[in-house]
């Protein structure tokens, strides 16, 4: 027998540490976390059987068993799936191989209760043993193989790994601490497994009685049916959302669900979950993204991707379908018509169930677009379908909302109708300005005067703002209008406030004047008709690209015509006026460059030499010293 010592990775070692220290207030979900893999290892050997019957070994009774001694304080979780190799132990148990790994550390606050949610999103359900184990011994062997692997650990540096003799399947044996002794009395697990495992489509038995004479009568103590398969009226809501964590491992309840079985041209069972915290790797396009796929109630694939679209990647759940071969492959999915009926209906259907909350529960709906507002967003330049349903759900923070002075960030949002209905009947355009930030957009001198005369400005400050509104044109007849590009068309009742804005002959003078001064940095000068309290601000032409787009085409490396901006001036503005009895060239040059330099900064995508910016100030500041 060969033994070899090992350390954990140090993700790993985090990991344990957590686990060890009782991250968790409710520990018997280990036992949920620990069958959940041993269902999912006895799904991956049937579907492999399917082409090659020879794994089964002859036994094709798959089943989970549970044992305990009460006297040992021990407990044991077998399985007769398809077990590991030694290298797939030494991968599986003793490393972290998700991508994001480090991303969820930093995520990670100290507040205990933050953290295990987090901790669930992340999935590391055998890690959960050492809740509740001061020893940790698994022994496995790969279906097809003959060698076996047993591994042991007390969850902190170090484990060992060693070959042996064993069956096919993993077992996993708990060496329970003082103070867990329940989890190995009969009655205890009974109950546990009722409550969480009982959707299981695979069998798990144990002793029927707890003394020795008779623990060699088992029983089997859940259903074993498969949840999806069931009537909606027999299954109750605490059903759904045991299972919704057996295919999430999430350790929260779902927000929604959703299941329907349809039959006709296609026959198939679908059941989706929308979360109610968004994964710590959302953002990263490369992890493992799906549904569960069951194919006449075999199990297929974990991550079967091609059911929903990139912008739905957070939706759980599964779908089992009569109308595909039990070989399919991820190129198959890809190609298949019955495939894409399916989606473009699973798609639908989140949407509806989306929509139905919006309806039914504002808050609710507002705690659902906090986790996951950004990347819904996505589907309105994805989906072309629906992108009318998805522009429904949009949620927005506009000048009108009150922001939180603590995190900037509005502490109610809108909907796009309900912008309407507050507009004026006389407003054409649905007005937005874009920021680098909801701070920075809120705070952006463009809202000037729409904000003095009333008029509603859509806040948007999210990264994807700028790639979604290149794709929106307009809704519900009205064009939306970016605040900082363009001519500013107001409603009628501002057109008299408008002549009052149009330069009269004497204020050219002025404006050639610092024309000529930025004639390399900008198109034009001229009167600003949007700016109350500032001096100027930068705008582009209609049809230039504009900023934030720049910055996202520039971020992949794609090449962007030049463009300039124009700078309006607000002739108003006391250092305006000051400018305007400025003798001194020079002085006038520094004054001129510095109005720009702010309208640059404050737009806050424009680059600005940051030296030269400091030598004017200081200059001008030196100047007006006694």
């Amino acid at each position: 027998m060969t033994t070899e010592t090992l350390g954990f990775q140090t993700e790993a070692k985090k990991l344990l540490h957590l686990m060890i220290n009782s991250l968790y207030s409710n520990r018997e979900i280990f036992l949920r976390e620990l069958i959940s893999n041993a269902s999912d290892a006895i799904d991956k050997l049937r579907f492999q059987a399917l082409d090659n019957p020879e794994l089964l070994d002859g036994n094709g009774d798959l089943k989970i068993s549970i044992d305990f001694d009460s006297d040992a304080k021990t407990l044991s979780i077998t399985d007769n799936g398809i077990g590991m190799t030694r290298d797939e132990v030494i991968e599986n148990l003793g490393t972290i191989a998700k991508s994001g790994t480090e991303e969820f550390f930093q995520q990670l606050s100290g507040d205990q209760q933050k953290d295990a949610s987090l901790i669930g999103q992340f999935g590391v359900g055998f890690y959960s043993s050492f809740m509740v184990a001061d020893e940790v011994v698994v022994q496995t062997r790969k279906a097809g193989t003959s060698e076996g692997t047993r591994w042991v650990s007390t969850g902190e540096d170090e484990y060992s790994v060693s070959d042996i003799e064993t069956e096919r399947g993993t077992r996993v044996t708990l060496k329970l601490k003082e103070d867990a002794q329940e989890f190995c009395e009969r009655f205890s697990l009974q109950s546990i497994v009722r409550r969480y495992s009982d959707h299981i489509a695979v069998p798990v038995d144990m002793p029927s009685a707890d003394t020795e004479e008779e623990k060699d009568k088992r029983e089997t103590v859940n259903s074993a049916k498969a949840l999806w398969t069931r009537s909606r009226s027999e299954i109750s809501d605490d059903e759904y959302k045991e299972f919704y964590k057996y295919v999430s491992h999430d350790f929260e309840d779902p927000l929604a669900w959703s299941h329907n079985r349809v039959e006709g041209r296609l026959d198939y069972t679908s059941l989706l979950f929308i979360p109610k915290r968004a994964p710590f790797d959302m953002f990263n396009l490369d992890a493992p993204r799906g549904l569960k796929l069951y194919v006449q109630r075999v199990f297929i694939m974990d991550e079967a991707e091609t059911f929903l679209p990139l912008y739905l990647r957070w939706v759980k759940g599964i779908v089992d379908s009569s109308d595909l071969p039990l070989n399919v492959s991820r190129e198959m999915l890809q190609d298949s018509e019955a495939v894409r009926t399916i989606r473009s209906a699973l798609e639908r259907r989140v949407l509806d169930r989306l929509e139905k909350i919006a309806g039914d529960d504002e808050d609710e709906y507002s705690a659902f677009w906090d986790e996951f507002g950004t990347v819904l967003k996505e589907g309105t330049v994805s989906d072309n379908q629906n992108r009318d349903v998805v522009v429904q759900l949009l949620r927005f923070t506009t000048t009108q909302d009150v922001s939180n002075p603590e995190t900037g960030r509005a502490q109610q949002r809108t909907s796009l109708k309900q912008y309407l209905d507050r507009a004026s009947s006389e407003q054409n355009h649905i007005y937005y300005v874009l920021g680098d930030n909801e701070r920075a957009a809120r705070n952006s001198p463009h809202l000037e005067a729409l904000q003095s005369q009333g008029i509603e400005v859509l806040i948007l400050g999210d990264p994807i703002d700028a790639w979604m509104m290149s794709h929106l044109v307009e809704f519900e007849g009205k064009k939306f209008q970016d605040i900082t590009r363009g001519e500013l068309d107001l409603p009628e009742s501002s057109q008299e406030d408008d002549k009052k804005d149009e330069t009269d002959e004497s204020e050219e003078p002025l404006l050639k004047r610092i024309e000529e001064v930025l004639k390399d940095k900008v198109e034009g000068v001229s009167k600003s008709k949007r700016l109350i309290d500032s001096p100027a601000c930068l705008v582009l032409a209609e049809h230039d690209l504009g900023l934030h787009m720049r910055r996202i085409m520039e971020s992949a490396g794609q090449s962007v015509p030049a463009a300039k901006p124009t700078l309006e001036v607000n002739l108003d503005h006391t250092l305006v006026k000051h400018m305007n009895k400025e003798d001194d060239d020079a002085r006038f040059g520094d004054f001129a460059q510095l109005l720009f330099e702010q309208a640059a900064f404050s737009d806050g995508s424009f680059p600005i030499d940051a030296g030269m910016h400091v030598k004017r100030v200081n200059r001008l500041l030196a100047e007006l010293l006694p």
